[in-house]
């Protein structure tokens, strides 16, 4: 059931990262490197909003809502979030103080009620293992973006109206999926139940808001130390960068943190981790190598997806962030479900406030140094270090399970493939997008081998099974 889940949701990510790459590749071609930034500076405060907005939720929705025992959360659920958006002043008094334009301050704010409206309809969706229906609504959004942004871009190629045009492709997305989710839902303002949602809720809402704060901290930096344009460069990179390398991961994580949860309620710390140790050792084994690989090629990689005013900064960002990467999302996709499986939530604040005060000593020394580069360095050390604090707090959480061995084996593959992919690199006299194809492939053939000789993630046993069950589908319906 993990791997079918996982399968659903990495296939939504992998067309919504196409798409989004090819936003990428259009909008750095029609759109000034300042336009662009300002774009970019007004999603990332929208993110920062939008996780505030919903965060009281998110632990509601996965533990209760994530049992499928009949409870029904939608109603305190879309309540709160109509009292949350009552914040919108502020919003938009923060987006002015942080250096964004009325205009573009307003449209960030849109965006964030977009947003987080859009990610609660998601969670629900995500609770109840419904991974076709959150496919949807992902590949939805992903193209209305991707179409928005076209028209604006011919029309008034600006960063407020591409601010606007994702505000409507989020709204777009929920519009999809509003009667399979929201249909049946009542609106009560219960005050008792959302003093509670508050009081239990506000933990881990400090914690992600301050995470998504620390995320792009570092783009406000560039913006108020060297310009608007410096931002979007670096933005550009990064986001091609996470696009790229969050959607598998946060695939995985999609289907097991769920599942993790109903492991617990019904059968016990035992065999939740059974479970999370087969999770890690997936989720390793698919991060890292397409971390460690991402990074090798990045250049080509740049030189292809990029518009020209972009790929210079770019080729010597993307190898730090797609490391970086890496220690994200074993916190974030991994330990934090210690967090989440204790209770105790107060340790996403901690966790979080280590890592927001890395980023910012960190990126105060670098980036008024060495510019978008220092800035690049500085993410990758304080997800170095949020990776080490998480670890010791889960350690006075819920113990999740840890296999040096298994995953030694995984860094031994890893590195055996970039380095065949390096010196194949140096060898190769193909233009860039000639040349990724063929690295690429070089480096799948190499890790599968790998892979099958090490037996990671049981591929072996998983692949045998499936092309038992593929063989008995295939007797089944001759038969017929």
């Amino acid at each position: 059931m993990l791997i079918g889940q996982a399968g659903i949701n990495l296939t939504a990510n992998i067309v919504s990262a196409l798409l989004g790459l090819l936003s990428v590749f259009i909008f750095t071609r029609l759109f000034a490197p300042h336009d662009y930034g300002v774009y970019l500076l007004g999603v990332g405060l929208a993110s920062v909003i939008s996780v505030f907005l919903v965060g009281w939720f998110r632990n509601l929705i996965l533990s209760e809502h994530a049992r499928n025992d009949g409870t029904d959360v939608r109603g305190l659920v879309i309540s709160g979030y109509l009292i949350c958006c009552l914040a919108a002043p502020i919003a938009y008094a923060l987006a002015r103080l942080v250096g964004l334009d009325a205009a573009a301050a307003v449209a960030a704010v849109a965006l964030a009620v977009a947003i987080g409206l859009f990610e609660l309809t998601q969670d629900l969706l995500r609770a109840r293992l419904m991974a076709l229906s959150v496919m949807k609504a992902t590949l939805v959004r992903a193209a209305a973006l991707l179409g928005f942004g076209i028209v604006v871009a011919l029309a008034s190629p600006n960063g407020f109206w591409l601010l606007l045009a994702a505000a409507a492709a989020y709204l777009v997305a929920v519009l999809v999926q509003s009667r399979s989710v929201w249909r049946g839902t009542t609106i009560t303002f219960d005050r008792a139940d959302l003093s509670t949602l508050a009081r239990t809720g506000l933990p881990l809402t400090l914690s992600l808001t301050l995470l998504a704060i620390s995320s792009v901290t570092d783009r406000f930096m560039i913006a108020n130390l060297v310009g608007a344009a410096d931002a979007g460069k670096y933005v550009a990179a990064l986001d091609l960068v996470r696009q790229t390398l969050m959607m598998p991961a946060m695939s995985i994580a999609a289907a097991f943190f769920p599942m993790a949860v109903q492991i617990h309620a019904r059968h016990g710390d035992t065999a939740v981790k059974s479970h999370l140790a087969e999770c890690l050792e997936l989720l390793a084994g698919v991060t890292l190598p397409a971390c460690v690989g991402f990074a090798v090629v990045s250049a080509h990689v740049a030189n292809i997806v990029l518009g020209a005013d972009f790929r210079a900064p770019a080729a010597q960002i993307m190898p730090i962030i797609a490391v970086a990467v890496i220690f994200q999302v074993l916190t974030q996709q991994y330990l934090h479900a210690s967090f989440l499986l204790s209770g105790r939530n107060s340790l996403y604040l901690v966790n979080t406030a280590t890592i927001i005060a890395a980023n910012l000593v960190l990126s105060c020394v670098l980036v008024s140094h060495y510019g978008t580069i220092g800035a690049a360095w500085a993410r990758l050390g304080a997800d170095v270090i949020g990776l080490v604090c998480a670890f010791v707090l889960s350690r006075f959480a819920f113990p999740v399970p840890i296999q040096p061995g298994r995953l030694a084996l995984i860094v031994i593959a890893t590195l055996a493939m970039a380095l065949t992919v390096g010196a194949l690199d140096r060898r190769l006299p193909l233009a860039d997008l000639p040349a990724s194809v063929a690295l690429v492939g070089a480096g799948l053939t190499v890790y599968a081998a790998l892979c099958w000789l090490f037996d990671i993630a049981r591929v072996r046993g998983r692949l045998t099974q499936g092309l038992t069950t593929f063989r008995a589908k295939l007797a089944n319906s001759n038969i017929g």
